[in-house]
């Protein structure tokens, strides 16, 4: 399984962006989800979304402002950010497990996109 990430760039506080991650093939009922590590600071969760789109989980920071989404027909999963913060500023990456339960953990995630750039100014 390979994924590309994409939709990162550069806005203003209060603005928006919409990711992608756009995968070769997605094995049946596995969870995906977005992280994100900022400059001299550990990877961290962001989203996660089940199979089936129907459950998702968010951290704590982002929640109301950020949404996960899946098209499972393209392969692709999305994360609509709004109301960016300067404090959202990282490198992102979307991952998937095989597994079909939900983790927060980087470590139980099988696959990994290369990562694409948010930075948000004030």
């Amino acid at each position: 399984v390979q994924l590309q990430a994409s939709g990162g760039g550069l806005v203003q506080a209060g603005g928006s962006l919409r990711l992608s991650c756009a995968a070769s093939a997605l094995p049946f009922g596995s969870y995906m989800g977005w992280f994100r590590r900022a400059p001299g600071k550990d990877r961290e969760f962001v989203a996660a979304i089940n199979w089936s789109g129907e459950s998702t989980d968010y951290y704590d920071s982002v929640k109301g402002r950020f949404t996960i989404s899946r098209d499972n027909a393209k392969n692709t999963l999305y994360l609509q950010m709004n109301n960016l913060h300067p404090e959202d500023t990282a490198v992102y990456y979307c991952a998937t497990r095989r597994y079909y339960l939900n983790s927060r953990t980087p470590s139980d995630y099988d696959y990994w996109g290369q990562g694409t750039q948010v930075t948000v100014s004030s």
